[in-house]
């Protein structure tokens, strides 16, 4: 029997779990990082976005982990880490379909929305092909003398006054650890979930929805009716995480640059049952049927991997923190792939737990800091799902559906420019959502489009989103005249300095330190 003591005990190597063990360890308390698999593996979870490398750029500064700030940006990533498969993002790309119809000419961009998140390709953003990049880190968390044990099969974990007792096999041998803290990185019902028995709580007014996704060699691409009237297109429109929404669900697709796409489906109860997902590519396929553009670009493409299918996938725990272990935001809860809320998510409870065990670690102060985690870590996925729910309910009326997101791209873009000020006070929560102005409001807006019920009560909620965005838009986004094209222009940071609280000089300097060098813009 193989018996350690630890003070720290990670379950789970994904990337969050990795780099909250690489932490501890870099803080000096003996940590475990345990894996009940091998990589590289096949994980789901792919697309990051401008918030999450930020946040990624941040974990990486401030605990010594150089080795991870070259993946924050595609630029970097490419110069110095190119055996690492990524894919290119340059924003968000989003495109109506009817069932039955192929995608007709759209020159007026009523069908579609176009979001970026980077002015060039240098400083852009990457969908992280995981098997590789959760690799790479646990790689270098080996290196780094961080123990390491995969392929370890935990069967028990028991609470005790001081710490926790986990115990299992590994190789045919028996397994038993004392931790004083456990931190499970193991996703929705995940391992401390199950053996605890802990509750499962309802996501408040988000519909029951279901996955199917798979790896694809092959996969086609867009057609030029997707591309009508491309003048002055934010960037070329597959470089994006590309979201394909239709009455009651969408479908993602993201490249990566070794030839790889990951595609899936997200679909409510009613539609997913309607195809049968529970029997894989057959259903991919009944649905395909259904949207002959989509077919055309899949009609070629072969998997790599077998389907999955997510029976559930909107899962929260009734309870986050014990007093010697924590869940990691991704296995407290989790909404839905839409609008890529889950690597911001996850980075935000990582960087907060890392402030926790370095300031508090060992004094009465930890287990308030661990309380405060909890609140906030429900908090912030509940404001996701309401607004990712709203978004369910609009499918059917894309005009509403395209503005909602609005309320995510305001808060998202606003969150990133101040903490690049150094003044993260002023987004301290995701979406915003303890704003005391924004949160509300987001809140209220959400509640309404569940029950629009006509095109006049629609463009009323339309105008309000609009104004309530207005005094965090700092992308441009209340622009009526863009057609649904908002490309990232640095003259949108200059034009709203003030909602920032910075000055032209303070915003210059800020995308000179971020590797913008293009002419300040007449005020």
């Amino acid at each position: 029997m193989t018996r350690r003591h630890f003070q720290i005990a990670v379950i789970g190597s994904g990337f969050a779990g990795t780099l909250t063990a690489l932490i501890a360890h870099r803080l000096g308390l003996s940590t475990v990082l345990i894996e009940r698999g091998r990589h590289p593996r096949f994980v789901i979870g792919e697309s990051s976005t401008p918030l999450a490398n930020l946040l990624l750029e941040e974990i990486a500064g401030e605990y010594n982990l150089p080795f991870v700030r070259p993946l924050s940006k595609w630029g970097t990533w490419q110069k110095e880490l190119p055996q690492i498969a990524c894919g290119l993002k340059r924003g968000f790309t989003f495109y109506h379909h009817e069932f039955g119809r192929p995608f007709a000419p759209d020159p007026d961009h009523r069908r579609q929305l176009l979001v970026g998140a980077s002015p060039n390709e240098t400083v852009a953003d990457t969908h992280w092909y995981r098997p590789e990049f959760d690799q790479y880190l646990v790689q270098q968390a080996v290196k780094n003398g961080l123990t390491y044990w995969d392929e370890a099969n935990l069967t028990e974990a028991c609470e005790r006054t001081e710490g926790m007792s986990l115990k299992g096999t590994r190789h045919g041998q028996k397994l038993e650890i004392k931790a004083d803290f456990v931190i499970d990185a193991t996703g929705p019902r995940g391992f401390l979930h199950r053996h605890l028995a802990l509750p499962e709580k309802e996501i408040p007014s988000f519909p029951a929805t279901q996955g199917l996704f798979a790896h694809f060699r092959k996969v086609g691409v867009l057609s030029p009716n997707f591309s009508v009237n491309d003048l002055g297109l934010p960037y070329p429109a597959e470089q994006a995480a590309m979201h394909h929404i239709f009455p009651g669900g969408w479908i993602w697709v993201l490249k990566f640059n070794n030839g790889i796409t990951s595609a899936g489906v997200a679909a409510t109860d009613a539609l997913a049952n309607e195809l049968n997902f529970f029997e894989g590519e057959a259903a991919w396929h009944r649905l395909l049927e259904r949207l002959p553009s989509l077919a055309e670009i899949f009609q070629s493409a072969e998997t790599i991997t077998s389907f999955t299918h997510s029976p559930r996938l909107s899962f929260q725990s009734g309870k986050v923190a014990g007093s010697n272990w924590v869940l990691l935001p991704y296995a407290a809860g989790f909404v839905d792939p839409l609008l890529s809320t889950g690597f911001p998510l996850t980075l935000l409870g990582v960087k907060r737990l890392a402030g926790l065990l370095k300031s508090d670690w060992g004094g009465p102060a930890f287990q308030r800091g661990l309380a405060a985690y909890a609140e906030i870590t429900k908090c912030e996925l509940e404001a996701a799902a309401e607004l990712i729910g709203a978004l369910y309910s609009t499918m059917n009326r894309f005009d509403l559906f395209k503005n909602l997101t609005l309320l995510y791209f305001a808060a998202a873009s606003y969150s990133e420019t101040v903490r690049r000020l150094g003044k993260p006070h002023l987004a301290d929560s995701f979406l915003l959502n303890c704003h005391a102005q924004f949160g509300p409001q987001l809140l209220q807006i959400c509640r309404a489009a569940r029950s629009i019920n006509s095109q006049t009560e629609a463009d009323w909620l339309s105008k309000r989103i609009i104004e309530v965005i207005q005094p965090f838009d700092v992308a441009g986004l209340s622009d009526r005249s863009s057609q649904s094209w908002y490309p990232a222009k640095a003259g949108d940071l200059f034009d709203n300095c003030a909602k920032v609280a910075a000055t032209r000089e303070e915003i210059l300097a800020m995308l000179q330190r971020c590797g913008w060098r293009g002419e300040v813009p007449r005020q």
